[in-house]
């Protein structure tokens, strides 16, 4: 029997996770590491810290399993993207790691704005010019460190600087490359065009090659650190993001797939770049060659239920607790009494401004259409439905390019059947829901793994790794009302703007 190590890089910790070469899951571990958070928006790792995750985590699957190193046919990787980690020549890093949650570079973003416009870069990488991504992060560190800058060999993200400590190479892959933001979405090399007008050397990024690319092998050291056998497959696999496509079965044109968790997104596969005329959505490189990850993620999904738990819901917690229930299954029973439309309570789910599709850093949450007669369940509906709705936004983006009626939903959002069959009616599309639903990562990195070493024939191998658990259909007259209050909540939001921009002012 042959398996593949699939390790999940994430901001809190890193998942190890082994699967066979049917595609089962055998087992998993974790290993949490710090995130250093501070100067209002500032944050940081130490990668020395993703390397010890990979090795604690790695022993420990091996033994937990009882499998042969020797039996692990390759080690793939899905990791958080849109860092900037510094290393020289020797692989050491220079610094901590400037991973995706810190906004630090917003002036060096500005002052691209100043060279290259936003539909632009927009139109070449499929992103947005922001502080959030790996290119602008750079240009802080040329900026303000330049020490650091003029040592940097190469610029890379968690899972590359996992890659290059097990096998000396210095790569990265179309997914993790678009996370940089100076990615050519065409030639999927880097664009000479944003690099010219960020003033960026673009020999400090590192060679592109495609996701299955074997990197090497596990070099001696490595191995003794880890415990895998010297001379293993190390396969780059890819940004988190885009290995969930691949877990999610997202592997040809109009597979998609929407992951609820404290944020969510929902995601497609498409043969070309997706570019909205509103730059609503963004596009991914997928990890399968020739394929495209189009997006639209959204600030508080699982997030606004979960304040809603805390803050309004409290005695459905408490009642939970006495009952040994989860307070969800409690909430939900509350909104299942609200009917469709909440009785005119609309949410706006914008609790930490919004990405997709607003783009609008200065949006809040509100209630509206509240009376005298609105229940507890009408609120918690409300709530549902706002989040719904946002998302729905982002699919019609991607619905003018690809065709869409079904859609596989994964994450913490995906155990309500109340939400999940909300979701039928509001997007009229069937919704199937997987027995894992924290997985799709995991799966998605040991997929590619397996294809990288000829493990698995092809990525679409991934649909006998998935078993559905339940399915949800769309009922025509809920999503006949659900089009009239759609209309209200985007009637709402606009109504709203001048009201944030009053708000920011004081």
């Amino acid at each position: 029997m042959k398996y593949v190590l699939a390790h999940d890089l994430g901001t809190s910790g890193n998942k190890a996770t082994l699967f066979s070469e049917e595609g089962k899951l055998i087992s998993s571990d974790v290993y949490n590491y710090p995130c250093r958070y501070f100067n209002r928006n500032w944050a940081e790792q130490d990668p020395e810290d993703w390397w010890k995750a990979i090795c604690a985590t790695t022993k420990n699957l091996i033994a937990k399993a009882k499998v042969a190193p020797g039996d692990i046919a390759a080690v793939s990787f899905s990791g958080q993207m849109m860092g900037c980690l510094c290393v020289d020549k020797n692989g050491a890093p220079l610094r901590n790691s400037i991973i995706w949650a810190d906004q630090r570079a917003e002036a060096q973003a500005s002052a691209l704005s100043e060279h290259i416009s936003q539909s632009e870069i927009y139109h070449i990488s499929g992103h947005r010019n922001s502080a959030s991504y790996g290119l602008q992060k750079l240009m802080w560190i040329r900026d303000n460190e330049p020490e650091i800058y003029s040592k940097t060999y190469k610029t890379l993200n968690a899972k590359d600087f996992i890659v290059l400590r097990m096998t000396g190479g210095f790569y990265t892959e179309p997914s993790d490359a678009t996370s940089n933001g100076c990615i050519d979405l065409g030639t999927l090399k880097w664009s000479e065009k944003i690099l010219d007008c960020a003033g960026i050397d673009g020999d400090k990024l590192p060679k592109i090659v495609p996701s299955t690319f074997v990197a090497g092998e596990v070099t001696k050291k490595a191995a003794e650190e880890t415990g895998l056998a010297h001379g293993t497959p190390v396969v780059l696999g890819g940004g988190d993001g885009v290995c969930a496509n691949v877990g999610a079965g997202s592997v040809s044109v109009g597979k998609t797939f929407s992951y609820i968790g404290s944020s969510a997104w929902i995601a497609t596969t498409s043969d070309k770049p997706v570019f909205d005329e509103k730059m609503r959505t963004i596009t991914w490189a997928h990890i399968v060659p020739g394929l495209y990850a189009p997006n639209g993620t959204m600030q508080s999904a699982g997030g606004a239920y979960c304040w809603l738990k805390n803050q309004i819901c409290t005695y459905e917690t408490e009642k939970a607790g006495s009952m040994n229930l989860n307070p969800y299954e409690l909430i939900n029973e509350e909104a299942a009494k609200s009917p469709v439309g909440s009785n005119g309570v609309i949410f706006l789910p914008y609790l930490l401004g919004e990405r997709a599709p607003r783009w609008n850093p200065l949006a809040t949450a509100s209630f509206m259409g509240l009376k005298m007669e609105n229940t507890r369940g009408d609120i918690i509906r409300s709530v549902l439905e706002g989040v719904t709705f946002n998302l729905s936004i982002i699919l019609d983006v991607l619905r003018q390019h690809v065709d869409i009626d079904e859609i596989l939903v994964i994450g913490g959002g995906a155990k309500g059947p109340v939400w999940c069959q909300m979701m039928a009616d509001i997007y009229n599309a069937k919704i199937k829901v997987p027995k894992l639903l924290e997985e799709a990562t995991s799966m998605g990195a040991a997929l590619t793994g397996g294809v990288g070493v000829g493990l698995y024939k092809d990525f679409n191998e991934i649909q006998k790794m998935i078993e559905i658990n339940t399915e949800h259909s769309p009922d025509k007259a809920n999503h006949a009302k659900y089009l009239r209050t759609k209309e209200v909540f985007e009637f709402c939001y606009q109504s709203m703007l001048p009201v944030y921009e009053r708000m920011t002012r004081g």
